[in-house]
């Protein structure tokens, strides 16, 4: 049998290396604390809930759930974006529902890209960007994000061959794997850049409210007011611990949405529409949900650091997301796959391998901070006599 040439770019995944490690352990009885994977395990708000439970009894939510239908939803995420960022948009031309913010992120490249074209992608970066890209055709160039650089792109080191060729550009921020945050005045740059070589610009923002420090990271809809050149992608998931249901949208540039709106219809409906319902409340409702959330990552934040700090083992402290990334010991620092296939099957600890996220994040491993305080100084202990006997 074969296949389509471009799944081969799509054949190295660490990640399902690390499943399998993790299925392994836990077939020979080993308790797995799994620091792997960004799903919260915080719950979704009863209120939430109750207005899904309340759609199933309504028989106008079972059928297919158009375009037309999500209007109420669309004009929520028009009121949220007006509250949270003092910006007008049009719901019926610069909103667009999607089964998480994954799926757009994952289709726009197939509105934008012919084969061949560049897309400028975040090294490291969230590893869907790069699926997506591949998918539609597209050749990645991976912006290097360095420490010494605070995790920012320098667009000036982009060579002019590959932006001769480019038609977008992929930024995240507050970013996974490397928890950087950006400022207003950088958002601009990039909005600068992009208008100054013709690039559109994508803006992935799913931990807009996973903030430490009481502040609302900028959107890129601020940078670029009239969005002339930009989309927003969110997701209820991490805000709103709704990762299940999968609902998130795009908000900008009516052109792009209008393009990415077509993707759509060719591969799939949107979402039950109790879900939306859900949604609506959600984003309606007052930040009391919202500041538990974080409150809750920043205790296991904390708890986490002072705990790896005790084994020797000192990390920045991020001031957000729900992670923390870690520069492996020295004698680790060539190979974050090995390390965490070895932490794995000698502790039942699954962390992420920095090479997953891309060349630049070899050397680096990442904890999602998905359990509580006390399982996550458990796993720090059981790290901590790991790395001794390793020495």
């Amino acid at each position: 049998m074969q296949f389509a040439d471009r799944l081969k770019p799509l054949q190295f995944n660490v990640f399902a290396d690390m499943d399998r490690a993790k299925s392994e352990v836990r077939a020979t009885g080993m308790t797995v604390i799994d620091l792997s994977l960004g799903s919260s395990d915080l719950p979704t708000e009863p209120f939430i809930l109750e207005a899904i439970a309340k759609s199933l009894n309504d028989p106008h939510t079972h059928g297919y759930s158009l375009f037309g239908s999500t209007l109420d939803f669309r004009e929520a995420v028009a009121a949220w974006i007006k509250q949270r960022f003092s910006l007008t948009i049009d719901p019926e031309t610069e909103v667009l529902p999607l089964i998480g913010s994954q799926e757009g992120t994952a289709h726009l490249p197939l509105a934008i890209l012919n084969p061949n074209d560049f897309a400028l992608l975040q090294d490291p970066g969230y590893p869907s960007h790069y699926g997506g890209i591949h998918l539609a055709g597209g050749r990645v160039y991976g912006m290097p994000l360095l420490a010494g650089n605070n995790f920012l792109p320098v667009f000036a080191d982009i060579p002019a061959a590959v932006l001769s060729q480019a038609k977008m550009m992929v930024l995240s921020y507050p970013h996974n794997p490397t928890t950087a945050t950006a400022t207003l005045e950088f958002l601009k740059s990039a909005v600068q850049f992009c208008q100054e070589h013709n690039l559109v610009l994508v803006h992935d923002f799913p931990y807009l409210d996973l903030i430490f420090d009481g502040s609302t990271p900028p959107s890129i809809l601020q940078a670029d007011r009239d969005r002339g050149v930009s989309i927003e992608f969110f997701t209820m998931s991490k805000s709103y611990n709704m990762g299940g249901f999968r609902v998130g949208f795009a908000v900008g540039n009516r052109e792009l949405i209008q393009a990415l709106r077509q993707v759509k219809a060719a591969v799939d409906f949107n979402q039950y529409q109790g879900i939306m319902r859900g949604a609506i409340e959600a984003l309606a409702s007052d930040r009391a949900s919202i500041d538990r959330v974080v409150s809750a990552f920043q205790e296991r934040r904390d708890a986490m650091i002072d705990s790896l700090k005790a084994i020797g083992w000192a990390i920045p402290t991020p001031k957000a997301t729900m992670y923390l990334w870690a520069k492996l010991p020295d004698r680790h620092a060539h190979d974050s796959v090995k390390f965490c296939l070895d932490l794995i099957s000698s502790t039942g600890i699954a962390l992420s391998p920095g090479k997953g996220f891309g060349q630049h994040g070899e050397g680096y491993v990442r904890f999602a901070l998905v359990h509580p305080p006390e399982i996550l100084r458990e796993a720090a202990k059981k790290i901590g006599t790991f790395l001794q006997l390793q020495k």
